[in-house]
């Protein structure tokens, strides 16, 4: 195996090469037998479910079938079927991943959750809910208001993903209580109770959560939920520098405020919400801060914040109480990506997600800040700072090899930076395709045969989302 192909630990491909074999034709009727019209053929629909949507990654080939399962019966079907046939397996849900997880280098089958939406069950006594994987975190909310609690879901349990309010409630490996997942053989396996807490066997919910298809198919799930604060209270502080503005961070952390979200934009990405909104925002880096509890509390951590602020140099400290200015605020952090790309509407976006120990977060972003101000790039920076993740969007014209190549020095720059102060190259947004070349030095080799080993017990056919996660020179 080429230590140079995509994955490879010398690897600079984007492009995703694979071994394609054309289905036989009746492996398609014997999906068709229970999908029905669920089931197609059609080039465009295949080459959409090929193409990931917000990613750079790119694949030789698209999936020879999709198919949108209903059921976890016909999930099972379906998974029995292309292991019969030795069929390849990419399991497709909200098509928001930036790694390259639902590219089809050797064609297959598509599974596509979109119709398995349902919210099979509401515990409110419990402060859980047991949903199908096609449910969306948005719409989830929507149906939990009128019971009060809200649920964050932030992503798919396959990229153990997480978000802004992670500081506070933890990542999606935190609040799945259990799950359900068709197994490459077609067994269907539940990881666990809805009991809170279990000593019971090995620990399969966490193994299947952040193993992005190439385990299993998850057909269900049981979500923990959190209560709504009865009051909340957003504020806003610009700092001169990077540094200032991630100590604030740092500083706030350790002081014991529960803080439930500290969000950090560099003055790049204040020039690009000033662009794209009309806004005449300070253009310097800026903290976002959300505080939560009864609203005496709230406002006492708010105003301890603040004191710790103004000892780092931060200035224009503001914070607000009311709805209509909360949700107007706290738009500018949610519009920050979309700001970020409208900057050069022609250009394609590496984005870059790693993460380190809380106390090196300002060293870490300090240093790479040096190299992204000094390319000739525009690239912006946006950090979930009270767990030490930051996001750079490098935007380069695809069409010119050194614009993508200086993307990837910088990108490269970052994950080892991350790695040499026992950070990850990956805080939140997985691995997939893009980030395995980088997996044997945070992890070593032997944790990468372990990972081989359970991928081949449970997947001797090696068909669920080949080509992911692990990198392909590892042997066992």
């Amino acid at each position: 195996m080429r230590i140079d192909a995509v994955g490879g630990k010398e690897s600079t491909e984007l492009v995703v090469r694979g071994k394609r074999t054309l289905v036989p034709q009746e492996f398609i009727d014997e999906l068709a037998s229970f999908l029905g019209e669920n089931l197609t053929v059609d080039y465009e629909e295949r080459f959409y479910h090929g193409t990931p949507q917000n990613s750079f990654h790119k694949a030789v080939n698209v999936p020879d079938v999709v198919v949108f399962p209903r059921s976890q019966d016909e999930v099972q079907k379906t998974v029995m079927i292309c292991n019969k046939y030795k069929v390849p397996i990419v399991p497709y849900g909200g098509a928001t991943s930036i790694e390259g997880h639902t590219l089809a280098p050797h064609g297959g089958v598509c599974i596509d959750m979109s119709l398995m939406k349902k919210i099979k069950s509401l515990h409110v006594e419990d402060m859980d809910v047991v949903v199908e994987p096609g449910v969306g975190w948005i719409e989830l909310n929507e149906y939990l208001k009128p019971y009060g609690p809200g649920a964050t879901i932030g992503g798919m349990c396959a990229t153990r993903c997480s978000g802004s309010l992670a500081v506070r409630y933890g990542t999606m490996r935190d609040n799945v209580i259990n799950l359900q997942a068709v197994l490459p053989n077609g067994d269907v396996v539940r990881t666990g109770s809805r009991a809170r807490k279990s000593a019971a066997g090995y620990d399969l919910a966490r193994l299947i959560i952040g193993s992005e298809g190439t385990l299993g198919v998850i057909t269900e799930v049981t979500l923990r939920l959190q209560k709504l604060p009865s009051h909340s209270v957003v504020a806003m502080c610009n700092f001169q520098t990077i540094k200032d503005a991630a100590d604030v961070a740092i500083a706030t952390m350790l002081s014991g405020i529960q803080v439930s979200r500290v969000e950090l934009l560099d003055e790049v990405q204040i020039r690009a919400i000033n662009m794209a909104n009309g806004k005449n925002l300070p253009e310097v880096p800026t903290l976002m801060f959300e505080f939560i509890g009864t609203e005496a509390y709230a406002v006492e951590q708010t105003l301890l914040v603040q004191k710790i602020a103004i000892e780092h140099h931060g200035s224009d400290f503001v914070f607000v109480e009311e709805p209509d200015a909360k949700e107007e605020l706290w738009k500018i952090r949610k519009e920050a990506l979309w700001a970020g790309f409208a900057m050069k509407p022609d250009h394609e976006a590496m984005i870059t997600d790693v993460c380190v120990p809380l106390s090196r977060l300002a060293e870490c972003i300090s240093v790479s800040k040096e190299k992204l101000d000094a390319s000739p790039l525009t690239c912006l920076v946006i950090a979930h700072a009270g767990d030490g993740n930051f996001h750079t969007i490098i935007l380069f014209d695809p069409s010119q090899e050194d614009q993508r190549r200086e993307a990837e020095r910088l990108n490269h720059f970052m994950v080892h930076t991350a790695l040499s102060m026992e950070g990850t190259c990956t805080g939140e947004h997985g691995v997939g395709t893009g980030k395995m070349k980088y997996l044997e030095k945070e992890l070593g080799i032997e944790s990468l045969r372990t990972m081989k080993r359970i991928k081949a017990a449970l997947d001797p056919n090696n068909i669920m989302n080949p080509g992911k996660l692990i990198p392909p020179h590892v042997c066992i």
